[in-house]
């Protein structure tokens, strides 16, 4: 298997983690009161105005597409666990990359709730980007 098709498969699992994983975090946290913002959120985001739900299975795509290229030396390790380090990567970047780039406090101000939600939605994430791109990424460590 091709590195490049284990990138595309990668982005795909990362945007089906999205979907699933990551949003039915969020959709179990909002029906309890302990996220203000909904799940499957389509209104228009950032300056192109897509869906907020498109731009975050993009940018769990492109986080699929390290998972996916790392896969075949990942022989020994659960993936369910590379996964959750993934989605712990995913939410260090937002509060210290992506927060102050946007003019955001650092790690939302180092608020307790929020960064505990950070790191439970974009953990649960990461567990099913472990999940899903070991299903649909054939077995094998040949590059081509």
């Amino acid at each position: 298997m091709t590195i490049l098709l284990r990138a595309a498969l990668g982005f795909v699992a990362g945007s089906l983690a999205v979907v699933v994983f990551h949003q039915g975090m969020v959709w179990v946290l909002y029906s309890n009161g302990l996220a203000p913002f909904r799940p499957y959120d389509l209104s228009p985001y950032g300056p192109l105005h897509i869906p907020r739900l498109a731009d975050l299975c993009f940018w769990g795509g492109l986080y699929g597409v390290g998972f996916g290229v790392v896969l075949p030396l990942l022989r020994r390790v659960p993936k369910w666990l590379v996964g959750l380090g993934f989605g712990l990567l995913a939410a260090a970047v937002g509060w210290f990359v992506v927060a102050p780039l946007k003019g955001l406090p650092i790690a939302g101000g180092w608020a307790p709730d929020a960064m505990l939600r950070s790191v439970v939605i974009n953990g649960f994430w990461g567990i099913g980007l472990g999940i899903i791109a070991p299903m649909i990424i054939p077995r094998g460590r040949s590059f081509r």
